[in-house]
């Protein structure tokens, strides 16, 4: 039984190591109230260091700061698609409030202006499924036909600008205000999620990509899937949260609380003011 359990001192020093870093890292927050960038974890920073200012954290009420590094911080705009904030697309054809998820559209339009004058990464995800709908799970296109009224996921509604959620189709593309410029990285997923319905996870450690600016479309849905997940693997997450609109506003609200909620549960929140400040202040 001795010879099977040999591995265990080597995971008890690594774990020790890390519980330093830890007790380390929160002594600094103690003083700063900053999550201080850690070089002993990724190395030193490979493009400017950034300090972003973040709010209820780790209290409501509070205000503290996150330091990141351009080159290892990746801004994810999610499903900006004209499905889900434009005429004619899904979230249109199904009765919500267009104003609701478009209100996205003018803070992520300017904080991509800021972004691209920087070497920070853009990646762009789209949600959407194969036209033969394999990809599609009964349930969920039943149930987009019960709340559609009978025009649901593969359908095209009546002077509509292609078949809902189906890829290729032009309602499915990402909005002209912000669609993607050469260089930044388009994924293409057919879940709510990313981390398990795209090569997003793949293509984020192979950029290095240590800390995630996350914006986008719902932000109940499909922008605290993705969030949630990317917090499981390790990732700093941070959400932009006026570049971010769901159906329902209480949904809207209710999501941007939750994160905040335990020091921080799944990440951090911010506001495209902020982000702009903090990259023009970056030295």
């Amino acid at each position: 039984m001795s010879n099977l359990r040999r591995y265990e001192p080597f995971y008890e020093g690594h774990r020790d190591r890390i519980l330093k870093r830890v007790d380390e890292a929160y002594q600094a927050f103690q003083k700063t109230k900053t999550f201080h960038y850690p070089t002993w974890l990724y190395g030193k920073p490979l493009g400017k260091l950034v300090t972003l200012e973040v709010e209820d954290c780790p209290t409501f009420g509070d205000k503290a700061y996150i330091e990141l590094d351009t080159q290892r911080t990746a801004f994810i705009s999610v499903d900006m698609q004209i499905d889900f904030c434009g005429k004619k697309g899904y979230v249109d054809v199904m009765g919500y409030d267009l104003s609701q998820t478009a209100s996205a559209l003018g803070p992520i339009e300017t904080a991509l202006k800021a972004i691209r004058k920087t070497d920070m990464k853009v990646i762009h995800t789209r949600e959407g499924h194969e036209p033969d709908l394999s990809d599609a799970p009964f349930n969920k296109i039943l149930r987009s036909k019960i709340i559609g009224k009978g025009v649901g996921i593969g359908d095209t509604p009546d002077q509509g600008l292609g078949r809902l959620l189906v890829r290729g189709e032009k309602n499915w593309d990402i909005h002209e205000r912000v669609y993607p410029i050469p260089g930044e990285l388009v994924v293409d997923k057919a879940g709510k999620g990313a981390f398990g319905s795209s090569t997003l996870h793949m293509v984020l450690k192979n950029l290095g990509v240590t800390h995630l600016i996350i914006a986008g479309i719902t932000t109940d849905v499909c922008v605290h899937t993705i969030m949630r997940e990317a917090n499981d693997y390790g990732y700093w997450c941070i959400l932009m949260k006026d570049g971010t609109g769901a159906t329902d506003h209480d949904n809207h609200l209710a999501a941007i609380k939750s994160i905040k909620m335990q020091g921080g549960v799944f990440g951090n929140v911010t506001d495209s003011k902020r982000l702009i400040s903090a990259l023009e202040s970056a030295k």
